[in-house]
């Protein structure tokens, strides 16, 4: 049964497990962006300085297609960052996961992950699978707490309804300062009746970028749990999988990106 590492700072519940694979995501695209710069050459580029000069055209033709260039350029940062922490985070869970067992309490920094009535749920679902297979549950054989410390950050609903929150704050706030008169008209059109689904739409585009991307990659994850179940007869099937894994990990990050590019567009291109 696997539980998160959740500890609490007062009414605030934290989940270790994000904090620390969120800090790893951003630890492995920092170092990708300083092996990128490291030794530039104009004549003699190297291999990681070609990738980075490749990913920069990429989403510099994301942002052409979906505005100016000459507003769209200033974006640019914004979409390299996105693209490459959201494919790290999305393939950070694909090779391994680290899971610890607890028979009894836990804590870390004074604070408990792993408490009595934790151990007592899992030890009643136990039991009660025990009992549907006609099993005859004995004590000593429970499995504890499994507590899961190693996945992918977006495979939490948290992460990637934050990164579209910020995304759809970040395009109001753009449309607001820079196109103010269409971004607040935008809102009576065609006709002053259309507020409510307008507003329902800037809602719709919060649900769209977060659920979209935690959705693909969780279930792909529980899939990769699944296929584990079956042993070592399973490892042909896994390794399709985990290569079919890192190809949707990668169009998660790419219509990430394009949809930021677009929602940003629509507030700040248009002027009539």
């Amino acid at each position: 049964m696997h539980h998160l590492p959740i500890i609490h700072l007062g009414p605030i519940p934290i989940d270790l497990s994000i904090v620390i694979m969120s800090v790893v995501t951003c630890i492995i695209v920092l170092l990708i962006a300083l092996l990128a710069v490291r030794n530039l050459s104009v004549t003699n580029p190297g291999k990681m300085q070609n990738f980075m000069e490749w990913v920069i055209e990429f989403v510099h033709g994301i942002i052409a297609s979906s505005m100016s260039l000459k507003k769209g350029r200033a974006f640019l940062s914004l979409g390299l960052t996105l693209i490459m922490f959201i494919f790290v985070s999305n393939m950070l869970g694909l090779p391994f996961s680290i899971v610890t067992e607890h028979h009894e309490p836990a804590k870390i920094f004074g604070q408990e992950y792993v408490s009595d009535s934790t151990l007592a749920e899992a030890m009643e679902s136990e039991k009660e699978k025990a009992e549907k297979k006609g099993d005859t549950f004995v004590e000593e054989n429970f499995h504890g707490v499994h507590v899961v410390w190693w996945k992918s950050p977006t495979a939490d609903a948290a992460v990637t309804m934050g990164l579209a929150l910020m995304v759809v704050l970040l395009t109001h706030f753009m449309g607001l300062t820079k196109n103010t008169k269409y971004y607040l008209k935008h809102y009576f059109e065609p006709y002053p009746v259309f507020f409510p689904l307008n507003l329902i739409k800037e809602v719709a585009k919060l649900l769209t970028l977060g659920m979209r991307l935690f959705g693909n990659i969780f279930a792909g994850e529980v899939m990769i749990s699944t296929i584990l179940l079956g042993g070592w007869f399973t490892l042909p099937l896994l390794a399709v999988w985990q290569g079919f894994s890192i190809f949707v990990g990668a169009i998660q990050a790419f219509i990430f990106t394009v949809l930021t590019m677009v929602y940003m567009s629509q507030q700040i291109e248009h002027d009539h």
